[in-house]
């Protein structure tokens, strides 16, 4: 029997607009470069918003890697939990339709609201369309990545370089 958490790392944002796809771009990046244990799952969730929900209740864990407007530097990378989750761009876009915390409380009301954490970074430009993360942003995709492995590797998770 497995006691390990099921964890699923969500990549949000839309890759058509600068860095506001930088979520799924850091999915993409750890998908290439490494191999996970079967209780971790990386996802590209793009702009589905509430249509995450049925996926999202499956897990135990839930980091989103996602843009965030905290009005630092482009590149700051922040760890969001609680009330603070209301920073991250992708949910809170009525591109997206709803905002993650909504999500989380329909996810509860269905019976499984999983523990969150969002790794968030500064974009620099999520207006411009173009396919593209900003040099501001690009060069510290690496670090973001970093970050992240370690959520997984405390929440239960493994990985090994490919």
């Amino acid at each position: 029997m497995n006691n390990s958490p099921e964890i699923l790392v969500l990549g949000v944002g839309n890759t058509l607009y600068t860095d506001e796809g930088l979520g799924v771009r850091a999915v993409e990046q750890l998908s290439s470069s490494y191999n996970f244990s079967d209780n971790v799952t990386l996802f590209d969730g793009g702009t589905l918003g509430m249509k995450l929900m049925d996926h999202i209740v499956q897990y135990d864990k839930l980091i989103v890697v996602d843009a965030v407007l905290c009005g630092d530097e482009a590149g700051s990378i922040y760890r969001l939990v609680g009330e603070d989750l209301r920073k991250s761009l992708g949910f809170n876009n009525s591109m997206h339709q709803t905002d993650l915390v909504d999500t989380l409380i329909f996810c509860e009301l269905v019976g499984n609201r999983p523990d969150t954490v969002v790794i968030g970074m500064e974009p620099s430009d999520y207006q411009t369309m173009n396919l593209n993360l900003s040099s501001e942003v690009a060069c510290k995709l690496d670090s973001m990545c970093d970050i992240v492995l370690q959520e997984i590797t405390e929440s239960g998770g493994k990985f090994f370089k490919k």
